[in-house]
């Protein structure tokens, strides 16, 4: 990939990611319950999603979906009720203690953050929508098209995983003296829940 073009892909895959979403929501909240270090696992399952997304485009099955309303409709459904699932949760979760009794324990596995977010992410159709308009533009049908798949691929990754720690988990630190209380836990449940389930309505919706 010419260096003019990669860095269109830079510019472009840095405006997706720093777009809020159900992705970035979901690192917010991996980031206050879980610790900011922690939070990685949930950004992992991510960007195997984005990798997923990919690789069914460039199969041609993102076409496939995208072309076929009852397709998009199951996927479109499915996702948007995960993500109500999720606020549910969180509007649900009630206050945890560490050991001392003093401030809330980390105690969701990585696994079950990576799983998260690679449902939070995959169960997405619009972002097989966008990579089927975004991925023409830096791919060069008369080279390699593995190549090129991969570097767009790795590029997209790193962005995201840059974009997602250390802006938005980052960003979260700056709540985390609220994790202190229940009354401070039961708000940030509240506002996430609330998050979750209005980009679920919307995804819906839209």
């Amino acid at each position: 990939m010419e260096f003019t073009l990669w860095l269109g892909l830079v510019g472009a895959g840095a405006m997706i990611s720093l777009t809020p979403g159900a992705g970035a929501i979901n690192t917010m909240s991996n980031a206050l319950s879980s610790g900011f270090r922690r939070s990685f696992w949930g950004i992992l399952g991510q960007q195997l999603a984005l990798v997923i997304h990919v690789i069914i485009v460039a199969a041609g099955v993102g076409l496939l979906v995208s072309s076929s309303p009852f397709l998009f409709a199951l996927v479109r459904y499915v996702g948007a009720a995960y993500l109500v699932y999720l606020g549910i949760r969180k509007l649900l979760a009630k206050t945890e203690k560490d050991d001392a009794g003093d401030s809330p324990a980390a105690v969701e596995s990585g696994f079950s953050m990576f799983r998260r977010g690679l449902w939070v992410n995959l169960l997405n159709p619009k972002a097989i929508v966008f990579f089927l308009a975004f991925m023409p533009q830096f791919i060069r049908p008369e080279r390699p098209l593995m190549t090129q798949y991969v570097e767009l691929t790795a590029t997209v990754v790193v962005i995201d995983i840059l974009v997602m720690w250390f802006i938005f988990a980052a960003g979260a630190k700056q709540l985390k003296h609220l994790t202190t209380s229940d009354r401070g836990q039961l708000i940030l449940n509240r506002i996430f829940g609330i998050l979750f389930i209005c980009v679920g309505i919307l995804l819906a919706l839209i």
